[in-house]
């Protein structure tokens, strides 16, 4: 399906920003841009992007996207960029001969509101916009200068900022046929040349109708502030259902900081991995030294690097860089460091007094912990079939094994620290499959 973008507009409300509206940079990634992978992730695949303000520099910006991104982007130019949105609207209609969807390039949106318009039924006459029933709870609109909506039956009776009487927001999201364009030019006619107008054309109708988005998130992004509240809600979205509790609690607050800079940066996830590890042989080099001091540095290197470890994933996602070498390489990584880490702790423990029970307890610390991460998929996929995706569920894995070595170096307990990892290790893994045995029988 085809996908409107309108990209004309100048953005004056932006104080700390020079670049176009559409170019200023969200977590890395320009507005349009943000709204273009998201669009594309549910599958919409040709792009019509209307530029104005400045619009050489846009269409530059986009072509070497769609070079880098292989995305098919036309461009629709609007030298009236100055007027009112329906007149960046009316630049497709020569082009637009189907239903399409239509996106505003500053408003970020769950990619879940676009899948559902998307799949929608629409007669040949008729527009649907995704509206947003929570007028009274949602932090991210500001309720002076949204677009309302009044609502009934599914259908539209009224939209505009300044109507008195309504129950949504308008999320600038929007399933159209062509009827959109005459409805547009009428309301022109009329002395209005908004989006908004041609909607209330055709709900005059009877054709316009209303698709709840839910719970689903989205943001106009017009201002700085609003600029940080999609920043916050971003990284917020960035925690996974399988983060363990030092996940959760220690290492992602950190990581997602630390991603934040990075993000200003042209380093890759895997590059990121890459040091994650080197930070993480480092600290196990530490570990064949004796003393406490050695033992201290290794083990605030193996927590800096588990930190660290989170950043790859998160850039990943937050510039839509996910491959499935980037997963399987960060995870062959953390294999290897876990051994040679617990390796190290092995050795340190064992040198001063060459006790064998030390070779044993790190062999069952070592085995534990692979079979951990052996384990950790399937028990991943079990759990999210039971509770669905999102939902939160306990699981001990990396995150606090490394912590258990950095408190073990803390508080010079490197033996302590080597038994429950062995212990805690091998336990989880039995839960686990005692867990998928009791769902099968």
């Amino acid at each position: 399906m085809n996908c409107l973008i309108i990209a004309a507009g100048r953005g004056r409300r932006f104080f700390s920003q020079t670049d176009p509206k559409p170019l200023i940079r969200l977590l890395g990634l320009p507005l349009v841009e943000r709204v273009i992978l998201t669009a594309n992730s549910a599958r919409l695949n040709d792009f019509f992007v209307v530029s104005g303000y400045n619009g050489e520099r846009v269409r530059h910006a986009l072509d070497r996207m769609a070079s880098s991104r292989n995305v098919r982007i036309s461009h629709l130019i609007n030298e009236d960029w100055e007027k009112e949105n329906g007149f960046s609207v009316l630049k497709a209609k020569t082009v637009l001969n189907d239903n399409f969807i239509l996106i505003m390039a500053d408003h970020i949106l769950d990619e879940s509101i676009l899948l559902s318009l998307k799949n929608r039924s629409i007669g040949e006459d008729e527009v649907i916009l995704a509206v947003d029933y929570n007028i009274h709870g949602n932090k991210f609109v500001d309720p002076h200068d949204v677009t309302k909506v009044l609502v009934e039956d599914g259908l539209i009776l009224d939209i505009g900022k300044d109507i008195k009487k309504y129950n949504a927001y308008d999320t600038g999201v929007f399933l159209c046929s062509p009827a959109i364009f005459p409805a547009i030019e009428e309301s022109v006619h009329r002395g209005v040349g908004s989006l908004s107008g041609g909607i209330r054309v055709l709900a005059q109708k009877g054709k316009a109708k209303a698709a709840d988005i839910q719970d689903a998130f989205w943001i106009d992004v017009d201002d700085d502030m609003s600029l940080r509240k999609a920043e916050g809600q971003l990284l917020a979205t960035l925690e996974k259902p399988s983060d363990g509790v030092i996940s959760r609690y220690l290492n992602r607050p950190l990581s997602t900081r630390i991603t934040k800079h990075l993000l200003k940066t042209t380093i890759t996830p895997n590059g990121v991995s890459f040091f994650s590890f080197v930070l993480s042989m480092l600290g196990a080099v530490f570990f064949f030294f004796a003393g406490y001091i050695p033992l201290l540095i290794g083990a605030t290197l193996a927590q800096l690097a588990s930190v660290i470890d989170g950043c790859d994933g998160e850039i990943a996602r937050l510039k839509s860089r996910m491959t499935e070498f980037g997963g399987w390489f960060d995870a062959v990584l953390d294999r290897y460091a876990d051994g040679f880490l617990l390796l190290g702790l092995t050795y340190h423990v064992y040198s001063p007094n060459k006790d064998f029970l030390i070779i044993v307890i790190g062999f069952l610390a070592i085995l534990g912990t692979f079979m951990n991460s052996y384990t950790a998929d399937k028990y991943d996929q079990f759990m999210q079939r039971k509770l669905g995706r999102g939902e939160h569920y306990f699981r001990m894995g990396r995150d606090a094994r490394i912590f258990l070595i950095f408190l073990g170096g803390l508080v010079n307990q490197p033996l302590s620290i080597l038994v429950l990892i062995a212990l805690f290790m091998n336990t989880e893994n039995i839960r686990r499959m005692l867990a998928l045995y009791k769902s099968e029988s």
